[in-house]
């Protein structure tokens, strides 16, 4: 088996597909590079945010459920997602940007041996800015050039995906011997008496390739809703390897869902022992599949198996504006 490359995507949920579409390219100056609807229920938004090119490892996408209630955090959840900023100097544009804004932050702070900003977004979505000034792991993507944000302080893509677990043993289980991390380091835990959080990486290793684990004794099982994170994704080179990885975790007997197309990308689902939702998804082909990379995003994109039914579709969705001008 090849290692997994790194992170692939990170999926959460918005009640607001407008605010959410404000406050991801506006203020934090990502590209959508995909306006589409949830394969599962196409009566709702799948809004990919990214790179200039929605390469892989930098997509934040979001699921639009308008009656999603309150996330109380916990136990079995992805609690942090983390957004790669050049270097230490930006990270420094990024504090006065994010107070210019009024958004919710914790400043400066050293995590990991890195400099960090942890923030919400307007749901309370837990958020990171990750300074790759010392990276040497996976390649960062490419900002935007019609960003919001200069693009030497552009977001980058993903980092470090943080899982907050009870119980840590299963959970390392799955990530060294059915996937393919090994652990790296260990780093204080924020939270008073907890042990210290674990750091697992793969491939490359570096920001774009690294899981932080945390063990919290002290917290209920999180009860997602808005601002909750509903799976992450790893990346697989292409359908091929992806077809070993689902040979392998059928063999390890680990229910998964099998390889489900999602046209941009293959993918392939299993929940880890503490009912955390991993993905498994192609590096390709890609966004630019039925879209010019100059008009991303702009309209409604739908995989060719929902095109008989766009009219139906479109009639039940809440009108979103995302042309731009060029």
């Amino acid at each position: 088996m090849e290692q997994l490359k790194g992170i692939h995507h990170v999926s959460a949920i918005t009640a607001n597909a407008k605010q959410n579409y404000h406050f991801y390219t506006e203020i934090l100056g990502m590209r959508l590079v995909k306006k589409t609807v949830n394969q599962d229920d196409t009566s709702v938004y799948h809004l990919f945010y990214a790179d200039e090119k929605g390469n892989p490892g930098t997509d934040l996408t979001y699921f639009e459920i308008p009656r999603a209630g309150t996330t109380y955090p916990g136990v079995s959840s992805i609690s942090d997602t983390s957004l790669r900023v050049p270097n230490d100097q930006a990270l420094e544009y990024w504090h006065n940007r994010l107070n210019e804004y009024n958004v919710d932050n914790d400043g400066i702070t050293i995590e990991n041996e890195r400099n960090v900003i942890h923030f919400r977004d307007p749901e309370k979505q837990r958020l990171t800015l990750v300074s790759d000034e010392t990276n040497v792991g996976v390649q960062g993507g490419n900002p935007w050039a019609n960003s919001t944000v200069p693009a030497d302080k552009g977001i980058l893509g993903l980092g470090p995906v943080k899982l907050t677990v009870n119980n840590p043993a299963p959970t390392i289980t799955a990530l060294t011997e059915l996937l393919t991390f090994k652990q790296v380091n260990s780093y204080p835990s924020s939270a008073k008496g907890q042990p210290d959080i674990l750091v697992f990486a793969t491939g490359e290793g570096g920001t774009g390739a690294e899981i932080h684990l945390e063990e919290r004794n002290d917290l209920p099982k999180e009860r997602p809703g808005r601002g909750s994170v509903h799976h992450v994704a790893f990346r697989v080179k292409d359908e091929a390897e992806l077809a070993k990885w689902r040979e392998r975790i059928q063999t390890q007997r680990v229910p998964n869902s099998g390889l489900v197309d999602r046209f941009y990308f293959k993918s392939l689902y299993f929940r880890e022992p503490n009912g955390i939702l991993f993905e498994l998804a192609t590096d390709g082909p890609g966004f630019a599949t039925d879209e010019a990379i100059d008009h991303l995003g702009e309209s409604l994109a739908l995989p060719p198996f929902f095109e008989d039914r766009r009219e139906e579709i479109e009639a039940k969705l809440k009108p979103l504006d995302t042309k731009r001008p060029h």
